[in-house]
């Protein structure tokens, strides 16, 4: 048996799917009331946050058993996708930051 048809006839898997699906709803709904003044400085500091998820996509990357492509395909997309969700968040922090400055003297 392979390890795809492995991962998904155990009933974990649809537990921890379960689970992520639950968890986008909550999240959406959590985000639709925040006011929209709140909306940049939350969600920088939260793409901040995504360090963390690069950090584990290259703890599982590094983990990974030889020949176990899934894990570092997964791995590396995490990593791709956490590192652009991370400087986003820092643009998006500094063109906030810049709008309580000084204005510049022609």
């Amino acid at each position: 048996m392979d390890t795809i048809t492995q991962l998904f006839t155990n009933p974990a898997t649809y537990r921890l799917i379960t689970i992520v699906i639950l968890s986008i709803f909550l999240g959406i709904e959590v985000i639709s009331r925040v006011p929209s003044v709140l909306h940049t400085p939350l969600m920088s500091g939260a793409n901040a946050i995504h360090g963390v998820v690069i950090i584990g996509a290259i703890i599982v990357m590094g983990q990974a058993a030889e020949g176990d492509f899934l894990s570092l395909v997964l791995g590396f997309l995490a990593v791709i996708l956490g590192t652009l969700n991370v400087v986003g968040g820092f643009v998006v922090t500094d063109r906030m930051l810049e709008m309580f400055g000084k204005k510049k003297k022609k």
